[in-house]
């Protein structure tokens, strides 16, 4: 096994507090679309919290943006390449059939290359487009007296509604993939651990080696 170092220590600490701040918006944001749920114990006690969690997922995006700016991340990592179009069609292929049958995943990531082709669509879909649409609409919601004349151009309460609804299910949907795809390294923990510790540990090529001279 060889280590190799992926995420620094402000993007695991970023990674968890926003983690948490989206667990929470999900349960109360089904509280405050189905009361009868009873998630939170009083329906006001969710309002707030969905309210103030949502300020603070704003400001969670935000450190997101200056962060992947700042230090390059985003060229680096997210910006799809023309040799990411070579390889998505592999990469598909592994996600839709190759992982049931045991196949090696054909990107390993590195400390220059973190994400897949198909992660960087996902990830950039969720970060620059979904994210921003909930945040603006939580944040319209969060007065709409004082926002009346922004939510009137965006044709009222029921399209702010909307939008702020179908980005919450995205999320949700995000979110399970995400748990699931965290448990496919070389063991169910591998990506997980990664994210506290910092460090992923990789089959070496002997490993592979080994692994495909027994079938």
């Amino acid at each position: 096994m060889k280590k190799v170092y992926l995420h620094t220590l402000s993007i695991r600490i970023w990674h968890w507090i926003n983690a948490l701040i989206v667990l929470l918006l999900l349960v109360t944001g089904m509280q405050l679309r189905m009361p009868e749920l009873e998630l939170i114990p009083k329906f006001s006690m969710a309002v707030l919290i969905h309210k103030y969690v949502g300020f603070a997922m704003a400001a969670s995006f935000l450190y997101w943006v200056v962060y992947v700016i700042a230090n390059g991340c985003f060229r680096r990592y997210y910006l799809l390449r023309p040799a990411d179009a070579r390889v998505m069609g592999k990469q598909t292929l592994f996600y839709c059939y190759g992982i049931f049958k045991g196949k090696e995943n054909p990107f390993t990531p590195t400390a220059e290359r973190k994400f897949n082709p198909l992660q960087k669509i996902a990830y950039s879909s969720v970060m620059l487009t979904f994210t921003p649409v909930i945040v603006v609409t939580g944040i319209l919601f969060s007065d709409i007296f004082f926002f009346r004349r922004a939510i009137d151009l965006m044709y009222g309460v029921r399209v702010l509604d909307a939008l702020h609804v179908i980005a919450g299910y995205i999320f949700l949907l995000y979110l399970a993939v995400h748990i699931y795809m965290s448990t496919l390294g070389h063991n169910a923990f591998a990506h997980i651990k990664a994210m506290i510790v910092g460090y992923e540990e990789e089959p070496d090529e002997a490993h592979f080696k080994g692994k495909t001279a027994h079938k």
